[in-house]
């Protein structure tokens, strides 16, 4: 009943100059989707939700770290960021209790399975989260099994060094969005720099 977001929210993107420019123009219609073993949500297009910061730095580090770049991506020399404007849809939101439950069967689910068929399960290593993705393509096959799907996946990561001494708050906590269904994406901006001597506004209160 909840699962779908009554809002669109903004994400962004990090990449190299040269992918921005063609989704910008159109002549690439979407980003590139992610498909690796050890994608933390899953399958298809990342976004940090509201942090264009956190996802231009890391473009750099992947800049820095070429060899971090996914198979089929464009290796980073200029590094940017894309903005989109994202509906939700049907969200497999692991910030909401309902996704938590699904995603805890879900693990039951592949551990009884994986051993039925005395095989291993997938483990998460320095920072590849085969484990992970494993357990999150799950639901998705369940609910294509059913005609139903999953439009996004969301979720927190919490990382980095603490912000002060006893801190529990990290310097590199984020939300990420991984877009399932690109029909999620309504379009896509070039973010913007303020403009000098004009408040920005915000919502009354705040």
């Amino acid at each position: 009943m909840y699962s779908v977001f009554p809002h669109f929210v903004l994400g962004f993107h990090g990449c190299d100059q040269s992918v921005a420019e063609r989704v910008l123009a159109g002549t690439d219609h979407h980003l590139s989707s992610s498909a690796n073993g050890y994608d933390w949500l899953g399958h298809r297009i990342y976004f940090w939700e509201h942090n264009p910061q956190r996802a231009l730095e890391y473009a750099h580090e992947l800049k820095e770290n070429p060899k971090r770049t996914s198979k089929g991506k464009t290796v980073i020399e200029n590094p940017v960021v894309v903005g989109a404007i994202i509906d939700h849809g049907t969200c497999l939101n692991l910030l909401e209790g309902k996704s938590i439950d699904i995603v805890r069967a879900s693990y039951d689910h592949l551990s009884t399975t994986t051993l039925s068929l005395n095989k291993e399960l997938p483990q998460n290593n320095s920072g590849r989260r085969y484990l992970d993705c494993a357990v999150i393509q799950a639901p998705h096959e369940l609910m294509e099994m059913q005609g139903k799907a999953y439009h996004s996946v969301r979720g927190a990561f919490i990382g980095g060094e603490p912000l002060y001494e006893g801190a529990e708050f990290k310097e590199k906590n984020h939300i990420q969005i991984c877009v399932c269904n690109p029909n999620c994406i309504k379009g896509y901006f070039r973010p913007m720099m303020p403009v000098g001597g004009i408040p920005i506004p915000r919502a009354i209160g705040l």
